[in-house]
């Protein structure tokens, strides 16, 4: 919006709702937007997160059919990244299956 449709804006809803309730609204509408756009962020930040899960897998497919060997810099980085993530959910459970052993003695 440009300065002159906010004005217009403004105007028209100080006229309708009144100077007690003008600032009430714009609060109530400012935290609509702000929520609008952390939702907006939310959904694109899942979107991006399940396409680089889509491509992994892809590159882990593609790595599987060349039989592990002979892979590009993008299949090679890709498979190190799965392992990584492998060896931290190998961990994190190997640690809650340790605290549950102790809690048991």
């Amino acid at each position: 919006m440009g300065a002159w449709e906010l004005v217009i804006v403004f105007i028209v809803g100080l006229v309708v709702l009144g100077p007690e309730r003008l600032p009430i609204a714009i609060r109530t509408v400012s935290r609509w937007v702000k929520t609008a756009k952390q939702f907006g962020q939310s959904v694109q930040s899942e979107i991006n997160e399940e396409l680089r899960v889509h491509e992994l897998h892809n590159n882990l497919k593609e790595a599987e059919e060349k039989g592990m060997k002979n892979l590009s810099q993008d299949l090679q980085s890709s498979l190190d990244e799965l392992n990584q993530a492998a060896q931290s959910v190998t961990h994190s459970y190997k640690k809650t299956g340790e605290k549950e052993s102790k809690n048991d003695k």
